[in-house]
């Protein structure tokens, strides 16, 4: 076992090998409340648990009592629990609290049908601690099975294969921030034998459409990199809250409503979550300094999947946007974190996600392949996600495994450095530069961030006369546009900006708009004013981000 800054477990001691969770859901309280047995495969005198903002009732199994410790503002607080002799089995009593970082309850008027409730989980990176009392270490892998008491008719979900309704398992250990919930007025539609789709019943239709590829992407990556091992692969359709655009939980995807388009062209978002059942939750970083390992090859296989369904121009266009998000973000991030292995002690391991694991860690396997070969850097690819199945790794040990077949690859310039070696690869494409309505999501954001900096407020009104942008349906495209409005003062687009910010809580879209708006006094009193109504409909992940930009 790896150390873990980021968790107070004892795993070398006491390790939990599985979960099981007894919990109802209250959304009048908006609580969980009930038990989890964790059972140990391993067990010394003490059982530490990391938990955040827990109240705990009781534990059986202990000797006498526990002790909750004191609160760090990252970490939660520890759960200890000396063990009687010969336990195996634990049962912790809690309920979590209403703002538990890694739950948000949404009220009706918060969701597409208005009519329902719903709750959902996002426990990356260390946020299962806030919902589950757990050993929350990406290195401590563990089967869960669940039994969730949901109101009617709302139908619970989660990242583990249906025994039965309201019951769930999954066999394959996994680290805990993959353990996920969800519960609301939801409908199913399949799309192939292994694949589907969740959602409300007003998403639903339109979110088949888009999705219907999945079972191809499946097959894609299947024929890259082996077997698929979990069995299905659905994807639940969230509120627009979701702070991310896709969670990787295991047999059922979260995804942002924001990637349907209505024309495919943000797909490439599920070809990034189906790649993390082979990195990510097969093979899964052993701490949060290593995340990378997760990302930069899910960014790659992504790469790969997309250019085998849709073709070598899809894939380069896709991948030319992303790098140039590297290098825009690269400009204003402090060199130690521009490493690939990040130092992240004292800090908050969301901290570590920014572009740079998954962007710069695309890029070195791609260096990789390119200098050994797409045929035989494959084969390695394949071994290594055979090799490591269902373990949690570091860089280190990633490197010495690719030095058994490439012995003389020099990476330290890549993991311990800032910036892109000289050696990085030159990611291009031939972007039309002339704009046609024919375009597809990667051309227009290219063209827009081609576009002066400074553009004029007149010049935006003129482009917004021939395009419509400020109304654009394309949310990565709508996006873009208020940034630019922003920062040209185009006030035509305000009101569009304060519905987006208001109606969106995906991270990658909110943080940029309201680091531009407080740039300026009119602008941060702009922001105040949107947040003000805009903070109760975000997940706690993202009011943390925007908390920090306004304070």
């Amino acid at each position: 076992m790896v150390t873990d800054i980021h968790s107070y477990s004892n795993p070398t001691e006491s390790r939990v090998r599985h979960v099981e969770l007894d919990l109802a859901v209250s959304f009048a309280e908006k609580k969980l409340r009930g038990a989890a047995t964790l059972t140990l495969d391993q067990a010394g005198k003490t059982l530490v648990l990391d938990t955040r903002d827990l109240h705990i009732l009781r534990v059986n199994g202990s000797s006498s009592g526990f002790m909750l410790g004191a609160r760090d503002k990252f970490l939660g607080a520890p759960l200890t629990i000396p063990l009687a002799p010969g336990v195996r089995s634990v049962v912790v009593e809690y309920e979590t609290a209403p703002e538990a970082s890694g739950l948000q309850w949404l009220e009706p008027p918060q969701t597409a049908g208005k009519k329902h409730p719903f709750l959902f989980s996002q426990s990356q990176a260390i946020h299962a601690r806030s919902w589950i009392p757990i050993q929350d270490s990406p290195g401590v892998r563990v089967t869960y099975s669940a039994r969730i008491h949901a109101p009617v008719p709302l139908t619970p979900l989660m990242s583990a294969r249906v025994v039965r309704p309201g019951h769930f398992h999954l066999p394959e250990p996994i680290p805990p921030y993959l353990i996920a919930i969800a519960v609301g007025d939801l409908q199913f539609q399949a799309i192939g034998q292994r694949c589907g789709v969740w959602a409300e019943p007003s998403v639903l239709k339109g979110a088949a459409w888009e999705f219907a590829d999945m079972e191809k992407m499946v097959a894609a990556a299947e024929s890259l990199y082996g077997p698929y091992r979990w069995g299905r692969y659905d994807l639940l359709v969230l509120p627009p809250s979701f702070p991310f655009g896709g969670m990787e939980n295991p047999c059922l995807t979260f995804a942002t409503p924001t990637v349907i388009a209505g024309d495919r062209s943000l797909v490439s978002l599920v070809s990034h979550e189906l790649a993390h059942s082979w990195s990510g939750n097969l093979v899964t970083n052993a701490t949060w300094s290593d995340f990378w390992l997760n990302e930069g090859f899910t960014t790659y296989i992504e790469r790969r999947i997309q250019e085998a369904l849709y073709g070598r121009r899809q894939s380069e266009m896709e991948f030319a946007i992303e790098v140039g998000e590297l290098k825009d973000e690269m400009k204003d991030l402090p060199p130690a974190d521009q490493h690939l292995a990040v130092d992240l002690k004292g800090r908050d391991p969301d901290d570590g996600m920014t572009q740079v694991p998954y962007g710069k860690g695309a890029l070195l396997l791609r260096k990789l392949e390119e200098k050994y070969g797409r045929e035989k850097f494959d084969a390695w690819i394949r071994s290594y996600f055979d090799h490591f199945a269902f373990q949690s790794i570091t860089t280190d040990q990633f490197v010495a495994y690719l030095h058994q077949s490439f012995p003389n690859e020099n990476l330290d310039a890549w993991i311990h450095h800032p910036g892109l070696p000289p050696d990085a690869p030159k990611i291009s494409f031939d972007f039309e530069t002339k704009p046609r309505k024919a375009w597809v999501t990667a051309e227009w954001l290219h063209w827009l961030r081609s576009l002066a900096e400074d553009l004029s407020a007149p010049k935006m009104a003129d482009l917004d006369q021939q395009w419509d942008f400020t109304h654009a349906g394309n949310s990565e495209v709508a996006a873009q546009w208020l940034l630019m409005a922003v920062r040209a003062k185009y006030e035509p687009a305000y009101p569009r900006l304060q519905e987006f910010l208001v109606q969106v809580g995906r991270r990658k879209f909110v943080k940029p708009l309201f680091e531009a708006l407080v740039k300026t006094p009119d602008g941060r009193a702009r922001a105040q004013s949107i947040y003000q109504q805009a903070r109760s409909g975000y997940h706690p992940i993202t009011q943390a981000t925007v908390d920090a930009i306004l304070k």
